[in-house]
C-alpha cells in the first residue's frame, strides 16, 4: 500500500485481511512523508514500512531505482494507492501494468485529475451542484485518475452538505469498495480489454 496521509483506507484493507475477508498479504506500507499517520497504523498491524520521496534523490532515475529496489526487497507484486499524493513514476506503472489500483472520492471521470484530491474534490462537487458523487476504484496509468474503472458506487449529495459531511459519507463507501475491488483481483476474476474492466462471476 502506498499512502501519504492518515491511512483510513489502509486500515480498511488491513482489517479486511485480518477478518479473513481478503486473501492477500500486506508486504509493505510505503509513504512519501515520514510524518504520515499511516506509518503508525502499519506498525500496529505488523506491516513493514518505508519512506521514499523524490526530493530525497538527486535525479528522477535514482528515485525510480530506489522505489523498484524497495518493492523487490519486499516481494511486492500488486500495489494499492490509498491517499498517495504523488504520481507513480511511469517505469513503475509499466512494470506493474494492471497491477496498481487507486481509489478516488468521486465518480470519475468527473472531478478528477491533477490537484483533485481530498477536500478539494468535495468542494468542487458542491460548487458544481451535482446531485450524485461517490467513489471510484480504478487501475493506475501514467496520468492522474485516468486509468480504466474497476468499481464505482454513487453517494447522493444532500442540499445541506458541507465538504466535511459529504467526505464522511463518501469515505464510508471507500472503506467498503476498496477491499472488494482488491478481492476481485486476488481471486483472479478481473480482465482488462482496452478501457473496459471485465469482472467474472
Amino acid at each position: 500500500v502506498f499512502a501519504s496521509g492518515g491511512g483510513s483506507n489502509f486500515e480498511a484493507i488491513a482489517g479486511a485481511i485480518e477478518r479473513g475477508e481478503l486473501p492477500l498479504d500486506l508486504a509493505l506500507c510505503l509513504s512519501n512523508r515520514p510524518d504520515a499517520g499511516v506509518l503508525e497504523r502499519a506498525a500496529r498491524h505488523g506491516v513493514p514500512t518505508a519512506v521514499l520521496s523524490p526530493s530525497d534523490h538527486d535525479d528522477p532515475d535514482a528515485y525510480v531505482q530506489a522505489l523498484r529496489d524497495v518493492l523487490a526487497a519486499h516481494g511486492v507484486n500488486f500495489i494499492a494507492l490509498a491517499g498517495y499524493m504523488r504520481l507513480v513514476p511511469a517505469p513503475v506503472v509499466q512494470a506493474f501494468r494492471h497491477r496498481i489500483l487507486n481509489i478516488h472520492p468521486a465518480l470519475l471521470p468527473a472531478f478528477g485529475g491533477k490537484g483533485m484530491y481530498g477536500r478539494r474534490v468535495h468542494e468542487a462537487v458542491l460548487a458544481y451542484g451535482v446531485r450524485w458523487t461517490g467513489a471510484t476504484v480504478h487501475l493506475v496509468d501514467e496520468q492522474y485518475d485516468t486509468g480504466p474503472i474497476v468499481l464505482q458506487e454513487p453517494v447522493p449529495v444532500r442540499q445541506d452538505d458541507t465538504p466535511e459531511t459529504l467526505a464522511a459519507r463518501v469515505l464510508q463507501v471507500e472503506h467498503r469498495l476498496y477491499p472488494l475491488a482488491l478481492k476481485l483481483f486476488a481471486e483472479g476474476r478481473v480482465s482488462v480489454e482496452g478501457r473496459r474492466v471485465l469482472i467474472r462471476g
